[in-house]
């Protein structure tokens, strides 16, 4: 009796035992696990760590055992960290920290076509503008790397133009042999691509040839001469790779002149203006460096002198040249802080015509004209425009008008407390962001801001003009209503009594005659 007792105790002890794992094998409803298998994990746990007072962490324990399955299941392919726009350039900046390894100690006492960009952050600094030291010190590096790799023999920083979604900063250098070819090679390969373009549209589906003529394009400046004198290159970001901006033609300029576009920092973005704009943001980008030039770029008088040309017996035609004056000693700085007179324009002004040089229209550049006729063809074309002229090379800035009752520069001294050490500075109120230092024999100008020329109190963009009539009106072209059934009656009646009573005064005149027989 005892056996079989114990057997079955023993056997609800089994039976008992089986459900109960039974029901730790049951899964969860919200986890999908269940409590048999984390128990097993969760003690193999303790036994691999062993850690200290396991009753204190073992609900934590019980956690990461949990974590760590859902982790598994969910992060089994993880995603690559990806890369920020700031450590991309920071990998392309640490070239320009880079030396090489061939580079020699002589190299260091070689004249460079490079300007001492440190010490021209020094002075601007002097002057509360500039860009910062660190980023000269980049922008000094890209200087470096854009001359040993297009070799130029003279470059300089020209500024920077802020953009909605990056800037450009500038660097200008002159034209090498060779590159004069290059561009009218460009401008004559494009020239002709237009051309065919246009023959092979009129070919497939000619359209009506229109009468019209517009008025002779204004031909663009010679390479190295001008609004084209200086080659500029642009970049994003100190390290990024340097841009060539091609040359400027006077449309360009003539339409940036009745335009205010900020700049987006893509060049091949395009202008969306009214008048059009004949280019990119390329094309504007450079027309705006051509005008902010033009009208910013000063020197201290007497550091420019005129150049030597030959053929200086036209004594009309403005010169285009000047050289640095040996014998130039500097002007004080105190003096230059007071008068403009001390401060001139050493780049041509750009006529209305859009170009520093006025070229004639009515005459075609193939014509040769004869001392003979030159008398009777004034008699002839009595409406020949005027010659226009603009104010000589190294002229001061004290002849500079006044636009919107603003004068065009204000002049300062960096300091009046330690004057002795002071430098001269020069602001430009018609374009704001241009600047210019003078301290003894050294000066330099930049320009740091929107590209934009000041506008007064408001801008107002001009109103597009009435739209052509296509063809003059008249009753000649009207169309007219048809005729109901009722009128056309009426007026076959009318015609029909019309008729009848010709015919009656036609028998009327043949009876008379016959009668006189």
């Amino acid at each position: 009796m005892d056996m079989d007792g114990n057997q079955d105790s023993s056997q609800q002890r089994l039976q008992a035992a089986a459900s109960f794992k039974a029901f730790m094998l049951k899964n969860s409803t919200k986890s999908n696990l269940d409590l048999y298998d984390h128990l097993t994990r969760l003690l193999m746990k303790v036994m691999d760590e062993r850690p200290l007072n396991v009753v204190d962490v073992i609900e934590d324990m019980s956690c990461d055992v949990k974590r760590g399955l859902f982790e598994d299941k969910w992060n089994t392919l993880r995603d690559l960290p990806q890369i920020t726009a700031a450590e991309l350039l920071a990998e392309h900046q640490c070239l320009l920290f880079s030396r090489p390894e061939e580079a020699d100690h002589e190299e260091e006492l070689v004249e460079t076509p490079l300007p001492n960009v440190s010490e021209i952050g020094f002075y601007m600094e002097q002057a509360g503008v500039g860009l910062g030291r660190e980023e000269m010190q980049r922008v000094f590096l890209a200087l470096k790397q854009l001359v040993e790799s297009q070799a130029l023999q003279r470059c300089r920083l020209w500024g920077k133009i802020l953009g909605t979604e990056s800037s450009y900063i500038i660097a200008e250098s002159e034209y090498r042999e060779g590159e004069e070819e290059e561009e009218q090679n460009a401008d004559e390969a494009v020239a002709e691509e237009e051309r065919e373009a246009e023959t092979h549209e009129n070919e497939m589906d000619p359209f009506p040839q229109s009468t019209y003529k517009p008025p002779p394009a204004v031909p663009k400046e010679a390479i190295g001469t001008g609004a084209n004198k200086f080659l500029y290159y642009v970049c994003k970001e100190p390290g990024l790779p340097w841009v060539k901006l091609p040359s400027v033609s006077p449309a360009q300029i003539t339409v940036a002149r009745q335009i205010r576009k900020f700049f987006t920092g893509r060049l091949d973005a395009p202008v969306f203006s009214y008048p059009p704009f004949p280019g990119n943001e390329a094309n504007y980008l450079r027309a705006q460096i051509a005008r902010i030039s033009a009208g910013t770029q000063v020197s201290p008088q007497g550091f420019y002198q005129a150049g030597e040309e030959e053929g200086d017996d036209e004594e009309e035609a403005p010169r285009d040249s000047y050289e640095v004056n040996p014998d130039f000693e500097g002007v004080p700085v105190t003096e230059m802080a007071e008068s403009l007179s001390t401060w001139v324009h050493h780049v041509q002004h750009i006529l209305q015509q859009g170009r520093c040089t006025w070229v004639n229209l009515a005459v075609k550049p193939g014509e040769e004209s004869n001392e003979e006729g030159e008398a009777e063809e004034k008699e002839e074309e009595p409406d020949e425009p005027e010659p226009e002229v603009g104010p000589p090379l190294l002229t001061p800035l004290s002849q500079d008008t006044e636009m919107f009752s603003t004068p065009p520069w204000t002049s300062k001294m960096s300091s009046i407390l330690t004057s002795q050490h002071a430098i001269a500075v020069l602001r430009s109120n018609l374009w704001p962001g241009a600047y210019a230092y003078a301290c003894g024999k050294k000066f330099e100008n930049i320009y740091v801001g929107w590209g934009l020329k000041y506008s007064g109190e408001g801008y107002s963009p001009p109103v597009p003009p009435l739209p052509q009539k296509e063809y003059p009106s008249g009753p000649e072209i009207t169309e007219a209503l048809d005729p109901t059934l009722e009128e056309e009656l009426a007026l076959q009646e009318a015609l029909e009594e019309q008729q009848a009573a010709q015919e009656e005064m036609v028998d009327t005149d043949e009876e008379e005659a016959e009668d006189d027989d």
